[in-house]
């Protein structure tokens, strides 16, 4: 079994993040708010997680609604690629994010 590629992988979370974005952007309200819980989900596990890589203690991220998400989203993937972590793991989390927006 071969070990993913990262440069592949840092493809991917490009791809998927322009996807759930632009996916996002269309949403009628109702299905955004029904879907923010597993967005923000996503979203603090990544802070969470590039938390822990820097040796920072972890904090909430605010919920400022679901037109920041996005915006929040980006930035934490972002931290995620500059904490140097796995990039195999993101690109899958965004693609399931991606199919559970619909």
């Amino acid at each position: 079994m071969s070990t993913p590629d990262p440069r592949a992988a840092r493809e991917v979370i490009g791809t998927e993040l322009g996807r759930v974005v632009r996916r996002w952007q269309q949403l009628p309200l109702d299905h955004a708010l029904s879907v923010s819980p597993q967005v923000r989900g996503l979203v603090q596990s990544l802070a969470d997680r590039v938390a822990t890589a820097e040796g920072m203690p972890r904090g909430p991220v605010p919920d400022l609604g679901p037109a920041v998400l996005m915006d929040q989203l980006r930035v934490m993937v972002y931290d995620y690629g500059e904490a140097d972590l796995d990039p195999t793991v993101l690109a899958a989390e965004l693609t399931a994010l991606r199919r559970a927006i619909g």
